[in-house]
């Protein structure tokens, strides 16, 4: 028996879980489900997972937080890599008009990113942190507790800055955890050739935003239209230099190299991958980087070319599942996206679960979160259900009851 002086006090001890989904087997779909487990955690960190007896033995004291969870589920909290958190306004019209056929234009309604670039210029900090934080919040009720922003709305160094600004204070001012991504290369500002804008943004936007702190990613749209691969390597190059990782959206509406950059750069994700041929697929599978796909952008725009991700999860490519929350794909739900994942690309349950934890935190360079370990993050999610599997099963249905973040509990339902 363990003398109670020599114990490790745990604050909270999550206990009677049907099912704990440890996500540390070996492959992309080993959950590691544990049966009847028990968690327990101290300050922010989860310091034992295990069986009532080893639990109890070792950490539980009478002042502990005992959280019940019989008959329910307990998994890492999801680790959002790719999102626009930071906008204003919506495209609702737009969409509604999209979806019936009708061309928006037609109809008067103005269109696109530009249109959100405008409004969003147009915002005032604060009325962008009141947008953002309120998508934010529920995308915590979802169990989202880890979030990736990018800019990439503004296209101006002012409006830029202003963007990232804001996920540096949904980061300090809420619970969830928001890393920032500067994304000025998403699209060409009106009035200025790609050359000049490019200058603009290795010469004013990257020194900026890096003698600030502000992104620890830099990313780039490499695609017909926007950015060439030269152009992207350039560009993320001067984020390098300013301590910014490299990141890409690839290969969406065209290949044009994109992912083969990902692979010579050794990025930390290349996102989107629709158009990414069989031999670069091969490539990424024998590299470190993290491929991030998003179902639900795929589904709201109702692109021609969905990506194949069964051909990247049996080539073993490391998979990430991100919601890509942004005016064109308005989803604050990686539930949802799991569903997507699993019925319309051929995930299979235990590979989405994985893909929106472990996956996840892979594609944002953290070791300390998408998993339940000990000594990892103390970021949590309870679902009222008996088996993990009722994650795919249940359309539309918010499963989580409990969230807990950094060892504290921030959402119960």
């Amino acid at each position: 028996m363990v003398n109670v002086k020599e114990k490790l006090k745990a604050d909270t001890v999550i206990s009677n879980a049907a099912e704990v989904i440890t996500c540390i087997g070996d492959g992309t779909g080993n959950l590691g489900v544990l049966t009847n487990a028990w968690v327990a955690l101290k300050g922010e960190t989860i310091i034992g997972v295990g069986c009532e007896e080893e639990i109890t033995e070792k950490f539980l004291m009478d002042e502990t937080r005992v959280i019940d969870a019989t008959g329910k589920v307990v998994a890492p909290g999801f680790v959002d890599s790719h999102t626009h958190l930071v906008f204003n306004g919506s495209r609702v019209e737009e969409y509604a008009a999209k979806v019936i056929g009708k061309d928006p234009k037609e109809l008067g309604i103005t269109t696109g990113p530009n249109r959100t670039i405008e409004l969003t210029r147009d915002a005032t900090e604060e009325e962008l942190f009141q947008q953002a934080k309120k998508r934010m919040m529920a995308m915590l009720e979802f169990g989202i507790t880890t979030v990736e922003s990018k800019s990439g709305y503004g296209l101006t160094t002012e409006s830029e800055v202003k963007i990232l600004e804001v996920g540096r204070r949904l980061n300090a001012e809420t619970p969830v955890d928001v890393l920032n991504t500067f994304l000025g290369a998403h699209g060409i500002p009106e009035g200025m050739t790609k050359s000049q804008y490019v200058d603009v943004i290795i010469n004013e936007m990257i020194p900026e935003v890096g003698e600030k702190k502000l992104a620890e990613f830099c990313d780039a749209w490499c695609d017909d239209g926007y950015f060439t691969a030269e152009e992207s390597e350039r560009i993320l190059e001067a984020g390098l230099a300013y301590g910014m990782k490299p990141k890409l959206h690839a290969d969406a509406y065209s290949y044009i190299g994109g992912s083969d950059l990902a692979v010579k750069m050794n990025m930390v994700s290349v996102d989107h991958m629709n158009y990414t041929p069989d031999d670069v697929i091969e490539k990424l599978a024998a590299s470190e980087v993290t491929a991030v796909l998003m179902p639900a952008l795929d589904f709201a725009v109702g692109h021609q070319r969905p990506f194949d991700a069964r051909k990247m999860l049996d080539a073993g490519v490391k998979v990430a599942l991100a919601t890509d929350l942004c005016p064109a794909c308005y989803t604050e739900s990686m539930q949802f996206v799991i569903n997507l994942a699993c019925r319309l690309y051929k995930f299979s349950v235990e590979e989405a679960i994985k893909a929106a934890t472990f996956g996840g935190a892979q594609a944002l360079d953290l070791d300390d979160r998408g998993v339940i370990q000990e000594g990892k993050l103390a970021d949590l999610q309870i679902w009222d259900v008996p088996s993990y599997k009722h994650i795919a099963y249940e359309l539309g249905t918010n499963l989580v009851e409990t969230v807990i973040k950094k060892g504290k509990v921030v959402v119960t339902r």
